[in-house]
């Protein structure tokens, strides 16, 4: 697993967008870019800086997936029929740390990627510990026996400040989630607009 080096929440004020819409985001205090030179007024930004930031932006959604791989899925989403745009999305939803999040198994994505490599996620009852493991349609994941009782675990459930989106069926008493169908763009319950149509307009260049 790579290693995240910059802090997740600059992500929020280096964007200037709180992507994960939640209450602890210090852009809620100072809606201004992280640095000595965060708080100079930004010029207006050209074609292609638009859609470099709506890559960064769904790259840092999904708890800042290395460029490698996040290129692989745009490349895995151009090959299949269909809108590459929407595609996209449907990868990064499939993918198994996005559905431990979705499930509402941990509180952040980066809880989510951190929760799978240490080996607590079972799917169609075998260990998977890789975060961007694909998930396909009807695969039962859910938190193995010895690990339902994690603080972690009981308090993500809880969270008031998301719901359990329709595509992933759960059931918090057993601690199990499946994947019910591939989300369009509309379906996903982003707190904030991504344009994945400008990233499938920055890799097209």
């Amino acid at each position: 697993m790579s290693k995240r080096h910059s802090a997740k929440y600059k992500i929020d004020r280096r964007l200037g967008e709180n992507i994960w819409g939640r209450p602890k985001s210090p852009l809620n205090a100072r809606a201004y870019g992280p640095g000595q030179h965060g708080q100079r007024r930004k010029g207006k930004l050209s074609d292609y800086g638009l859609q470099l930031r709506a890559k960064q932006k769904l790259k840092g959604y999904y708890g800042s997936i290395t460029e490698k791989s996040f290129k692989k899925l745009y490349n895995e989403a151009a090959r299949v029929k269909g809108d590459t745009g929407e595609n996209l999305i449907g990868l990064l939803e499939s993918r198994l740390d996005a559905i431990v999040y979705r499930a509402k198994f941990v509180a952040t994505v980066f809880a989510a990627r951190q929760f799978v490599s240490h080996g607590h996620i079972l799917v169609n009852g075998k260990r998977v510990n890789i975060p961007s493991y694909q998930v396909k349609i009807g695969d039962k994941v859910e938190v193995r026996e010895r690990s339902k009782q994690l603080t972690v675990l009981i308090e993500a459930t809880q969270l008031a400040e998301r719901d359990v989106p329709d595509y992933v069926e759960v059931d918090h008493n057993k601690m199990t989630a499946t994947f019910a169908r591939v989300p369009g763009l509309s379906d996903v319950p982003y707190p904030v607009q991504m344009e994945p149509n400008l990233v499938v307009e920055f890799y097209s260049r």
